[in-house]
């Protein structure tokens, strides 16, 4: 290894030891690097797929098993093909407008959207619903896109607060208007299935901007999204 790359990894030592099992969040844009995107899809395939190997091999795993042996190229394909596919702008679903013709001037609400995400302090499923409202300010949107917004988002390494912004920033980029509203509840198996391993417990997070600060506003959203 050469002498940065050596200095790198003492620094990253030195951090994560500092933060040890503390949550941070550094930014409401997701962490990556300027050459993210250099390498193909196939050639991450291909890399993830030799380091996993490595990482079953270290634990002892027989990759000689007809069990095991093609889980690194399962595991390789689904991070860059499925639960991470929204790291790549080139995933970022086209949202067409259409002009609100109907003058619809109340806000439009698309409850329970099935939220797939991953913890990007373990790498572990974060899983649940999100609701998300606005007011046409002159267009609107096809429903299932704004399932795409959040389905988008949802699939990279996360924590859920910045999930919910970046969901509400696009919706408000797109609408061109700040009456947004993004609600999430959302069940943590870094929470379940290690550490305390709570079983009942579920975080909310939620994001308004726009008409939904007044609270008559977000009190009839938030009755819209309560539940039966």
């Amino acid at each position: 290894m050469t002498k940065q790359v050596i200095n790198d990894l003492e620094i990253i030592s030195k951090r994560d030891h500092e933060i040890g099992d503390n949550h941070v969040g550094t930014s409401k844009d997701t962490p990556l690097r300027e050459d993210a995107f250099v390498l193909s899809d196939v050639e991450k395939i291909e890399k993830i797929e030799s380091h996993f190997r490595e990482i079953m091999n270290i634990i002892g795993l027989d990759l000689t098993d007809d069990s095991l042996g093609g889980t690194p190229r399962r595991v390789a394909k689904m991070y860059i093909k499925e639960i991470f596919k929204g790291l790549n702008p080139a995933n970022k679903p086209s949202i067409a407008l259409f002009e609100n013709k109907y003058n619809y001037r109340q806000m439009l609400v698309e409850k329970n959207i099935t939220v797939h995400s991953t913890c990007e302090h373990h790498f572990l499923p974060i899983y649940g619903v999100a609701h998300v409202a606005y007011i046409s300010s002159g267009n609107v949107i096809g429903l299932s896109k704004i399932n795409r917004i959040v389905d988008y988002y949802s699939k990279r390494p996360q924590v859920q607060e910045r999930l919910t912004i970046q969901i509400a920033d696009e919706l408000k980029r797109i609408m061109k208007t700040d009456d947004v509203a993004v609600y999430i509840d959302a069940e943590h198996m870094c929470v379940k299935s290690r550490g305390i391993q709570d079983n009942q417990s579920s975080t909310v997070t939620a994001e308004y901007s726009g008409k939904f600060l007044n609270e008559n506003v977000r009190a009839e959203f938030l009755q819209a999204i309560k539940k039966c």
